[in-house]
């Protein structure tokens, strides 16, 4: 005797792609937070632009960097290799959000 197995077409699909990545705006926002909340805390009235120089205007030192770098390890899945680590994708804010976008695999601008 043989089994036969009834697929029914209209059936909801599991889809096995991943979610898209998340937006640059998205990401600005939260590295954002981070800033705000772990290095301008004592500054409330700071106004931050997305291109501003995170080094140049203060906000962040060396160490800052490397916190800003664990924060993002952790808040979105990206890692950072040494030759990485540079002013050209930890610079501003902007920067930040083009780097993590553009290693996350289904970013969307």
């Amino acid at each position: 005797m043989h089994r036969t197995e009834i697929i029914d077409a209209d059936a909801p699909t599991i889809e096995s792609d991943p979610a898209p990545g998340i937006s640059e705006a998205a990401i600005v926002s939260r590295v954002r937070s981070f800033v705000h909340e772990n290095f301008l805390y004592m500054m409330p009235d700071f106004e931050l632009a997305d291109d501003d120089r995170l080094l140049e205007k203060g906000v962040v030192d060396s160490m800052g960097i490397a916190e800003m770098i664990s924060f993002i390890e952790a808040e979105f899945g990206v890692f950072a290799t040494e030759a990485e680590i540079s002013e050209a994708n930890f610079g501003s804010l902007r920067a930040i959000a083009r780097f993590v976008a553009a290693k996350q695999p289904y970013a969307v601008g």
